[in-house]
């Protein structure tokens, strides 16, 4: 899956999340997704390549970089909480949907329960976790 189709299939599962919205706080060349105030995704080009930049476990953020070269430390964000996804080989559709779930779920994990447009402890099925 090339750069491009990522960032697309990252928006379209974006646009999906209960509460998810867009916005453009730094400019054109940067899309923030945002639940209830809070980013979860943020997505633009890193010297030309089309990058998303998703919220992670620390651990799992750990373990994706170990087994993934297109997983790397977020950019411009904390490194241990923050991952950077480019197109490559081994990143398919699932992959993409499943980190952007993971990151939305993150976020809303903290809100106050009555803010929370979802149960973040069941919205979106299994992670990798729970297989």
């Amino acid at each position: 899956m090339n750069g491009s189709t990522v960032q697309k299939t990252a928006a379209d599962c974006a646009e999906e999340l209960p509460g998810a919205h867009l916005e453009y706080p730094f400019g054109p060349d940067w899309e923030v997704y945002k639940v209830r105030g809070k980013v979860f995704m943020l997505m633009t080009e890193v010297p030309g390549r089309p990058v998303v930049i998703l919220k992670a476990d620390p651990g799992e953020a750990h373990a994706l970089r170990e087994h993934n070269s297109h997983i790397t430390p977020g950019y411009h964000m904390n490194k241990k909480h923050w991952i950077t996804l480019e197109g490559g080989e081994g990143v398919d559709k699932a992959l993409v949907r499943e980190l952007v779930t993971d990151s939305y779920r993150l976020v809303v994990a903290p809100l106050p329960k009555a803010e929370q447009p979802v149960d973040p402890r069941t919205y979106g099925g299994g992670t990798r976790a729970a297989r």
